[in-house]
């Protein structure tokens, strides 16, 4: 990964921009740097929440409320 990073400095300067923004979120959002949960299973729990709700919240900026709602309604047909 190392010899990636620094052999394409305009490849890690993209990956930095789109995947490290979301992490440095998801930790704001969580109010502490470090799981409060302790064990792999229950750590992995506690980030799959985390990211669900980064993605929600993600959904209701970009589309909005009534769109997310209209989808996750039950279609009647």
């Amino acid at each position: 990964m190392h010899r990636r990073a620094m052999s394409n400095p305009v490849w890690m300067k993209q990956r930095r921009s789109i995947v490290e923004h979301p992490f440095g979120t998801i930790k704001w959002m969580m109010g502490n740097p470090r799981f409060l949960l302790r064990g792999l299973k229950k750590a992995k729990t506690e980030l799959a929440l985390s990211v669900l709700s980064y993605n929600l919240k993600r959904v209701i900026n970009v589309q909005g409320v009534h769109m997310l709602l209209n989808t996750l309604r039950p279609s009647l047909g």
